[in-house]
């Protein structure tokens, strides 16, 4: 996985006819209306928007910490040391006649606190049926399950879908559900529900491939058997959406080497995210984090033997 993963991330300059960033970098403009961000990337438009927030239990964030361990990282932070209430982004790309969303938020059967993205997109004067791509990181609720609507029919008509293979194989599966905790089990019958209607229309992604013209697919499994990032490339410059590889901008950065309870393989969780930091530090790649500080996005940067998130 290593070798490709970091020949993924190192094909910044392959992918021709890719986005552009602006001169000025990587700039935001929160729109509070619409709960959205509006990100400068050269002549094409990336917004931001939010799904609301999760609200998680430490214990299970991070089921392997003493609480002194856990007052000691968060604290000086101002961070609450019991739950974390994590923001959900949800990227929105427009390039050429294509209008892209990575991920499609909750819908309204997860969290009360998520969901509000069909919302957002409407004050925004964004309707369902312009949205051209859908391109998933990975199956967990809180990114998959509002492709569908209050009816259970899909809620983006138009969308071309586009979904890993080790994702889609892995929880169409016939001995997943078996194989799960009693509770996640809700998480493999969400997507399985979902999967049987929306299955005519996905297309399914591979590490490495161009996804669309200048989205590349990288594999950052762990998370999830099948998690993908996407890079956007646009001349030597490029912006990754990173979806839950990297899922805090404390915890992940300052402790890297922590095991994630939300991570189905904590071991590759951790090997996974040492190696993404490791190369969006050196190769000053933006990033937009699904569970950062709405809006999400900012740079790596190296601390001593841990990392630190800048926002843009």
């Amino acid at each position: 996985m290593s070798g490709q993963f970091r020949k993924d991330l190192t094909r910044r300059n392959v992918l021709a006819g890719g986005l552009a960033f602006a001169t000025a970098g990587f700039a935001s403009r929160i729109t509070p209306a619409f709960a959205t961000a509006n990100l400068t990337f050269g002549a094409h438009d990336i917004t931001v928007f939010s799904d609301g927030h999760l609200t998680l239990p430490m214990n299970f964030i991070l089921p392997e910490q003493s609480e002194e361990e856990i007052a000691a990282l968060l604290k000086p932070h101002g961070l609450a040391t019991d739950t974390l209430t994590p923001d959900c982004n949800i990227t929105l790309l427009r390039t050429g006649d294509r209008t892209v969303l990575f991920d499609v938020g909750s819908g309204a059967n997860f969290q009360s606190t998520a969901g509000e993205l069909p919302g957002h997109l409407a004050e925004a004067g964004i309707d369902p049926s312009d949205i051209t791509d859908i391109v998933f990181t990975h199956a967990h609720p809180d990114h998959l399950w509002g492709i569908l609507d209050d009816f259970d029919d899909p809620l983006y008509p138009e969308a071309q879908i586009w979904m890993p293979q080790a994702e889609w194989d892995y929880w169409r599966a016939d001995d997943t559900l078996a194989k799960t905790p009693e509770e996640r089990k809700s998480f493999v019958v969400g997507a399985q529900a979902r999967f049987d209607v929306i299955e005519d229309r996905v297309n399914m992604i591979k590490p490495g491939q161009e996804v669309l013209l200048g989205v590349e697919a990288v594999d950052t499994a762990g998370h999830t058997p099948g998690h993908m990032s996407y890079m956007l490339h646009g001349g030597s410059e490029s912006l990754l959406v990173v979806g839950d590889a990297i899922s805090n901008t404390v915890i992940s950065f300052e402790k890297p080497g922590w095991a994630s309870g939300s991570d189905q393989d904590r071991d590759m969780g951790i090997a996974t995210r040492k190696a993404l930091l490791d190369r969006l530090a050196q190769d000053g790649s933006r990033v937009i984090g699904y569970h950062f500080p709405h809006p999400g996005g900012g740079h790596v940067e190296r601390t001593g033997d841990a990392y630190s998130f800048v926002a843009a």
